[in-house]
């Protein structure tokens, strides 16, 4: 895995957190790389917007604000819910179970208060959703959105009460696209990134 690939990985799964300064040599060492493919890495990856560079300051994991997280939840409901009717559509009996799977799963890690490996499953849900959908338009601006790094920063799954929300709405998602119904399935999927970015304004007031 190339330099630039190791720390793309390590920022977008949050073992580099937001806001967390990334130090050439520290990394060229964590790595095992030279510094200057470290370097190299962080301008693709302040290219890919993941790092934020400042002058005499060196270079940062991206904090997103309250209002690009509010939009990239806006983005993705609109992308996501299409993917959805998609799914609906084009799923097969074997993706029917799989997603179904995931659901059963999250329910078993909620019921033992893992949740933020709920959160994670939830994460590789829409995931397999957007492939499913065969829109390709879709799955490619998504990955390109930071949503999991939205997701680590703010943690929408830890507010009271969210976590059994986003459970029953994964079931509605998933019992949508197994049924083969189009609307219901954008629908619902629309209606819980919604509720995600509804959560998300909670959590900065109460902040």
């Amino acid at each position: 895995m190339s330099t630039y690939s190791e720390l793309h990985t390590a920022i977008v799964s949050g073992e580099l957190s937001p806001g967390e300064r990334l130090v050439e040599e520290e990394l060229a060492e964590r790595l095992g790389a030279s510094r200057g493919a470290v370097r190299e890495a962080i301008l693709r990856l302040a290219h890919d917007g993941l790092v934020v560079r400042e002058r005499n300051r060196g270079a940062r994991v991206r904090r997103f604000t309250l209002q690009e997280a509010v939009e990239i939840l806006e983005a993705r409901a609109a992308l996501e819910s299409l993917a959805a009717g998609y799914a609906a559509l084009r799923r097969t009996d074997e993706e029917a179970r799989e997603l179904e799977s995931l659901t059963n799963e999250m329910r078993r890690l909620h019921a033992s208060d893992q949740l933020l490996a709920m959160s994670e499953r939830n994460a590789v849900m829409h995931r397999r959703i957007l492939e499913i959908s065969g829109h390709r338009v879709s799955r490619d601006i998504c990955a390109r959105l930071h949503s999991q790094m939205v997701r680590f920063q703010f943690r929408t799954v830890l507010a009271p009460g969210r976590s059994e929300r986003s459970l029953a709405e994964h079931q509605r998602i998933v019992e949508a696209i197994a049924a083969g119904d189009r609307a219901a399935a954008e629908h619902a999927m629309r209606a819980h990134l919604t509720n995600v970015s509804a959560a998300l304004n909670e959590i900065a007031v109460a902040v």
